[in-house]
C-alpha cells in the first residue's frame, strides 16, 4: 500500500506508476520497495480479537436506601447498563441486605 506524499491518500497503481485519486498526484513505482510491502497473503490470522466481557464483576457499591418496605439496608450494589436502543445507560441497583432489584428513576 502506498500513500501520497502530497496529500496523504492512498495511491492506486495505473501500469508503471502510483495514482493518487485525490489530489492526482503520480509517481513512478518501485519495484524493490514493493516486494518489502506486507501482502495480506503474508500476514498470520490469529483469529477475533479477545472480547471483554463487561458484565462479569462490573458492580460498584454505594449508599443507596432500598425500597423494599421491610428492608432497613441503606447499601446498595449498582452496574450501569446500556438501554435497548442505544441511546444512554441506565444504573440498575441490588440492595445488599435483601437482595431487591430495581433501577435509577
Amino acid at each position: 500500500m502506498q500513500f501520497c506524499d502530497a496529500c496523504g491518500s492512498m495511491m492506486h497503481t495505473e501500469d508503471e506508476r502510483w495514482v493518487c485519486r485525490a489530489c492526482e498526484n503520480v509517481e513512478p513505482r518501485d519495484s524493490q520497495a514493493e516486494a518489502a510491502m506486507a501482502t495480506r497473503e503474508g500476514q498470520r490470522d490469529d483469529g477475533a480479537p479477545a472480547v471483554a466481557d463487561t458484565t462479569q464483576d462490573a458492580t460498584e457499591t454505594m449508599q443507596e436506601p432500598c425500597p423494599a418496605d421491610d428492608c432497613d439496608g441503606d447499601r446498595a450494589d449498582y452496574e450501569m447498563m446500556p438501554k435497548p436502543g442505544g441511546s444512554y445507560e441506565v444504573r440498575l441497583f441490588t440492595c445488599v441486605e435483601c437482595g431487591r432489584k430495581w433501577r435509577e428513576s
